[in-house]
């Protein structure tokens, strides 16, 4: 992990860390509200393993349920298409940002430069989530067992992680600031 930690901090310079910006800031402001929209038309409104913060195996039947046939079909869509970059977008904005500024707060030997690594933890739960709900989906009606469990369990992870992975980013950005003016 400290080899992993290591590239990412050689690699997140300030040209990165702003493109990695306006790539969050891009899918924050356009992509995520289009995708938001065709999914409320695919699902006919109805909740989504995605957006929820807890839900047991039963609601994710509940839900591929008032998914209907083709909403279920375009849930699926979606996750092997547009949630494999969204993962990928917000990673990379978290692993570069708390880079960056853990880089400006902390000497080279410290432990603590493994902190630049809390995003990748909801990068896999939330992959997991998407493999295991779009399993659920695309067999419905039949019963997928182990997967209709996991996914709630992944996507109860994936916010913790993704929460923890932001407060640390937000840590690092205030520590640099910190620093930054009691320098001035």
């Amino acid at each position: 992990m400290r080899h992993v930690s290591h590239v990412i901090y050689k690699f997140s310079r300030g040209w990165v860390v702003l493109v990695a910006l306006f790539i969050f800031v891009v899918f924050l402001a356009f992509v995520l509200p289009a995708e938001s929209a065709k999914a409320a038309v695919s699902s006919g409104g109805a909740e989504s393993p995605d957006t929820s913060f807890f839900y047991t195996r039963v609601d994710l039947y509940r839900m591929a349920e008032a998914f209907g046939k083709a909403g279920r079909a375009a849930y699926v869509r979606a996750r092997f298409s547009f949630d494999i970059v969204w993962p990928l977008a917000y990673t990379f904005f978290l692993l570069t940002v708390t880079s960056w500024a853990l880089l400006r707060v902390l000497p080279t030997e410290s432990r603590w430069r493994l902190l630049n690594l809390a995003a990748l933890p909801a990068l896999v739960f939330d992959y997991l989530e998407n493999v295991s709900a779009a399993l659920v989906m695309t067999r419905y009606p039949q019963m997928t067992a182990v997967f209709d469990w996991l996914a709630p369990f992944a996507t109860v992870l994936k916010w913790l992680t993704l929460s923890l992975a932001f407060l640390v980013m937000l840590a690092a950005l205030l520590s640099t600031l910190v620093k930054v003016i009691k320098r001035q």
